[in-house]
């Protein structure tokens, strides 16, 4: 797993979780996955996975600003490749199979720790994931709308399951994805859909 804190004084390493988007190695690597939702970019730093976007999705590769080589051989691809097989076969692959790396700033890798802790077809909300992070951040609050945009950015979608966050009273939004996408994956996890609606405007976090 990404984003262990050190053992003292609760802080996050420097080698993670104080990288700026689109800092860090200086080379990456990419390669493509053919998926039941579509076309999936991969793209890794050579060891570890640092981006898992959909075609057409929000922010495509949006924290890897370097120029990517293909290198479909590589390790981390090839069990990237076998976590998503077993997942569109049905199964219940763990996030913390494969070695991940997303780019991003202490609040949004914060927030990304915690949806890898929903479960296979549960659910949770933007409001949940903010008091847990204020928690964390020895903070009283924190906004829903904070942590939507941290969740709208998850730069390894799927693996880390954003599409497993849902608004207030059950709308399904915020997904960088696509709704379409969203709903398919839930769909296909064993979610139960009643109750669950796309919002007629705004975000509804």
């Amino acid at each position: 797993m990404f984003l262990h804190r050190a053992e003292q004084g609760g802080a996050y390493p420097d080698s993670l979780c104080n990288q700026k988007i689109g800092e860090g190695n200086s080379m990456y690597y990419t390669t493509d996955y053919i998926s039941p939702v579509g076309r999936i970019k991969l793209a890794a730093d050579g060891e570890r996975l640092v981006g898992l976007w959909l075609e057409g999705q929000k922010y495509f590769a949006g924290t890897v600003k370097e120029e990517m080589t293909e290198a479909p051989e590589l390790g981390i691809f090839k069990d990237t490749k076998d976590w998503l097989d077993r997942y569109f076969a049905g199964k219940r692959p763990e996030s913390s199979e494969l070695l991940l790396a997303p780019l991003g700033g202490e609040f949004r890798q914060g927030v990304w720790e915690i949806l890898c802790q929903i479960s296979y077809g549960q659910l949770t909300t933007y409001g949940d994931i903010a008091k847990k992070i204020a928690e964390k951040m020895n903070r009283e609050t924190m906004s829903a709308q904070a942590v939507g945009g941290a969740v709208g950015h998850n730069p390894i979608s799927i693996i880390i399951p954003c599409h497993r966050v849902v608004g207030a009273a059950g709308s399904l939004t915020g997904y960088a994805g696509g709704i379409d996408k969203k709903i398919w994956l839930l769909k296909h996890e064993g979610v139960d859909m009643e109750g669950l609606f796309i919002p007629e405007k705004g975000t509804a976090l």
